[in-house]
């Protein structure tokens, strides 16, 4: 399986900026309403995200841009770390992300921004490989290669727990996702954590044993379209021409569309039946009443004090935060943490605008 059939997709690539140098730059650079007709959005490869590339090339993002009198350039970046960068940098308005990474780049770095749409959480998506053994218990001793405190770290952390290890127990090994594939195939690696599609590819590869997958906790890595706060604000155009292009692709995947798929597939180096196994892996929030029941529950405010939690445990959130809610999380069902420092907001009213236009 090959992940470099992407010429007719657009990427670039932006050099990795630290937290403290974006709160430091943000802090200086003063927030002013600004209306707009032209804005960017970014995403990485990712079996959940791949519609983006569907979307973009096939007009459907245009289409519904031109209907709210704006512009939006979807562009593809080769390493999802990079991707989320540009987002907290300023370089574009919205990016795909987890849940957690949008809490431990953006939000922490002091950029307020929010979830436009839950589009789906890794059912299976995220796993663990390892070499010589079918046991995730075999990891203890191992170094494990996966992007450094991304939402894999979450992920290897609570694989770990279900064995009665903990990261003290292995050695991580920062990886960019674009590398991890080819890595695996050396000799010295010994097991590594990663995401669909390189999930797949690596699967496909000798000795390889997948041991733990997210479907052990389902609901847990939601992946997202995050919009920054101001800009949505101020030009709501934004928020309601993504959503729509987004449920118009989802109506296309629901109904098993050949055409879409294999365009996504393509995209995601693979065939329709290869994506098809990707899919089965992620569960799309196809119908936009579900995506908006997730947002609304307590469920999703509980997940994301776990999240917090971990993050905070990791120094994730500033060496200098104080506390799991030093950042805090909006959601319609509550505020955990410092509700004079909301950061990260999860707003279903697109979405339920979407719904009911329908």
């Amino acid at each position: 399986m090959t992940l470099a059939n992407r010429n007719s997709l657009k990427s670039f690539s932006l050099a990795p900026l630290s937290a403290a140098l974006l709160a430091s730059t943000l802090a200086i650079t003063p927030v002013q309403a600004q209306e707009r007709d032209e804005f960017s959005v970014c995403w990485s490869i990712y079996a959940g995200w791949m519609p983006w590339a569907y979307a973009d090339v096939e007009g459907v993002v245009d289409k519904w841009a031109d209907e709210y009198g704006i512009s939006i350039d979807v562009v593809q970046v080769n390493d999802y770390v990079e991707s989320i960068n540009q987002f907290t940098s300023g370089n574009v308005d919205g990016c795909a992300m987890t849940n957690m990474d949008a809490l431990t780049i953006p939000a922490a770095s002091g950029v307020d921004s929010t979830a436009l749409i839950i589009n789906d959480y890794s059912n299976g998506n995220d796993g663990i490989v390892l070499k010589g053994s079918d046991d995730l218990a075999d990891i203890e001793g191992r170094e494990v290669n996966l992007v450094q405190f991304s939402v894999s770290h979450y992920f290897l952390a609570r694989a770990l727990e279900s064995v009665g290890l903990t990261e003290r127990d292995i050695e991580t090994v920062n990886t960019s996702d674009a590398d991890i594939v080819g890595l695996f195939s050396s000799s010295t690696t010994e097991a590594v954590a990663a995401w669909n599609p390189q999930l797949s590819a690596i699967e496909e590869m000798p000795d390889a044993n997948v041991v733990y997958t997210s479907a052990e906790i389902p609901g847990e890595i939601l992946d997202m379209m995050v919009v920054n706060t101001q800009t949505l604000a101020d030009n709501p155009a934004l928020g309601h021409a993504l959503v729509g292009a987004w449920y118009e692709v989802m109506n296309l995947v629901e109904a098993d569309d050949e055409q879409a798929l294999t365009i996504m597939a393509d995209a995601a180096g693979t065939d329709v039946e290869g994506y098809r196994n990707q899919l089965d892996a992620t569960y799309l929030y196809t119908d936009p009443a579900e995506a908006i029941e997730l947002m609304e529950s307590a469920d999703l405010l509980a997940t994301m004090e776990r999240v917090a939690e971990f993050s905070f445990t990791h120094g994730l959130l500033g060496d200098m935060a104080p506390n799991a809610g030093v950042v805090g999380i909006e959601t319609p069902s509550g505020v955990f943490g410092d509700e004079n420092n909301v950061q990260l907001r999860f707003d279903p009213s697109f979405t339920q605008a979407y719904l009911d236009a329908q």
